[in-house]
């Protein structure tokens, strides 16, 4: 079996440095073998219905999904595909393959292009031969669709940020969106300043995450496994890249619990976001969460802003209930205030008039 050429995306505006160009297939060999093996058992013990697209994962058909294609041993050999595959230690949570209960259960979640062969064997090999389907599987695995964000997510938020903006009446403006994503906050964040009427050269947005292809996807405006998506995506921020917006909105990697942001960026921002994030299923654990607030309350510059807010975890705020974040606000320095749909937050030493915005 031949591994192809680099196709379409590779070598697309530095998608290369993420993506290996071949994966050498034959490190996969005993791997595909011993899943046929198991597939081929499978289909000769099991009774119909076996898996297919559309078909609802009963009890049963979970049990024999899992004695003859145990899920820890196909979730061991795609872990070993995404790590040959990336430049980067992946982050393996994001993947379909984080907390499954079975194949089948994994295989109903995939994309239609992704479910012609309910063989894993079949699934890897095919993945090995074909590069330009093993960049969208990639995207697939780490780009899920439940880490889409929309542009105006939080509309009483950006309310906020506006009347926010109309009183500060800054000269300069250096925004982050902390926990971009794909991107879709921090473009929203630049159209509510183009609205505003902020002049191109006068501020900055930046979005952070942890998830490389995040970045690539949300710099070019690129998802290779939702072409659907991706012209959404287009017309949304095309006027945005029509009067030259471009060169003030940038991603990068960052992972907000480390100690080196706060010397490298601290006192920099004038606004902050982080929403979707803080006691959601990422970042839960009380200590991981002291770190990143530490964190970005020592990168606001003076009379900055931090807000917070999401809609979206309420299982996990059992976890950390929000009601606890303005406490943790407190005791990592700041003042805490309502702000839209979530809170803010700014240092004890910067005057801000906050208790009055809020209610404006």
């Amino acid at each position: 079996m031949q591994s192809r050429s680099p196709g379409r995306y590779s070598g697309s505006a530095g998608l290369d440095n993420l993506i290996s160009a071949a994966v050498d297939p034959t490190l996969f060999q005993g791997a595909i073998r011993h899943l046929q093996s198991r597939f081929t058992s499978y289909v000769a013990t099991c009774p119909a219905p076996f898996l297919a697209a559309g078909l609802i994962v009963t009890p049963e058909i979970r049990i024999q999904s899992e004695i003859y294609l145990p899920i820890a041993e196909i979730a061991a050999v795609f872990k070993r595909l995404y790590q040959s595959s990336l430049r980067y230690p992946p982050i393996l949570s994001s993947t379909p393959f984080h907390n499954s209960f079975s194949w089948a259960d994994l295989f109903s979640t995939l994309q239609l292009r992704f479910q012609f062969s309910a063989n894993p064997a079949r699934l890897l090999e095919t993945l090995l031969e074909d590069h330009d389907l093993l960049i969208e599987f990639l995207f697939f695995s780490f780009l899920p669709r439940r880490f889409y964000g929309g542009f105006v997510r939080y509309p009483v938020q950006q309310e906020f940020v506006k009347n926010w903006l109309q009183q500060k009446n800054l000269k300069t403006l250096r925004c982050l969106d902390a926990a971009c994503g794909t991107g879709e906050g921090t473009y929203g964040l630049a159209r509510l300043l183009m609205e505003n009427s902020c002049q191109v050269e006068t501020f900055q947005v930046e979005g952070w995450t942890l998830e490389p292809l995040e970045v690539w996807a949300a710099a070019e405006r690129c998802f290779p496994h939702d072409r659907q998506y991706e012209r959404s995506f287009r017309e949304e921020t095309e006027r945005l890249f029509k009067i030259g917006y471009p060169s003030c909105v940038s991603f990068r990697t960052a992972d907000l619990t480390a100690s080196h942001l706060r010397a490298m960026d601290s006192g920099q921002w004038d606004l902050i976001l982080c929403n979707g994030l803080l006691g959601g299923p990422i970042l839960h654990e009380p200590f991981k969460l002291q770190q990143v607030v530490a964190n970005l309350a020592a990168l606001l510059a003076p009379d900055g802003i931090l807000l917070a807010a999401d809609s979206f975890h309420d299982g996990w705020k059992q976890r950390f209930p929000h009601k606890n974040l303005p406490v943790l606000f407190e005791q990592c320095g700041m003042d805490c205030f309502k702000a839209g749909e979530g809170i803010g937050g700014s240092s004890r030493t910067k005057s801000g008039g906050w208790s009055a915005l809020q209610h404006e």
